[in-house]
C-alpha cells in the first residue's frame, strides 16, 4: 500500500509494516501500538513526538530523522541503527558513561 501525501493523524494498532520505507514523512504524535516495523526504514523524517509501545524495531534503520520527544517503552530494538550507528553501540558507550 502506498500513502502520498496524507495529511491526517495514525493511530496505528496490532498491524505488520515490516520492511516498509518512510521517507520525508511527518509521523509527528503518531501513536504506534503492538506494530512489526522490523527492517523498516525511517528516512528524513519527523518522528517528534511518537508514542511507541510494544513495537518490533529490529533491523530498523534511521536516518536524518527527528525523535525528539519521542517515547519508546517495551521495544526490541535489536540491529537498530541510527545515523549509521548500531543502536547497541550508543547504548553501550551511555552504560559505561553511568547511564542506568
Amino acid at each position: 500500500m502506498k500513502l502520498f501525501r496524507v495529511t491526517e493523524k495514525l493511530d496505528v494498532n496490532d498491524a505488520d509494516l515490516s520492511g516498509s520505507q518512510f521517507t520525508d514523512a511527518n509521523l509527528s504524535g503518531t501513536t504506534f501500538n503492538q506494530i512489526n516495523f522490523s527492517g523498516a526504514r525511517f528516512n528524513d523524517s519527523n518522528l517528534s513526538g511518537w508514542q511507541v509501545s510494544d513495537v518490533n524495531l529490529s533491523a530498523s534503520i534511521f536516518r536524518n530523522v527527528n525523535l525528539s520527544g519521542a517515547v519508546l517503552q517495551d521495544c526490541r530494538l535489536t540491529g537498530v541503527t541510527i545515523d549509521g550507528v548500531p543502536l547497541d553501540d550508543i547504548m553501550a558507550a551511555w552504560r559505561q558513561r553511568g547511564g542506568s
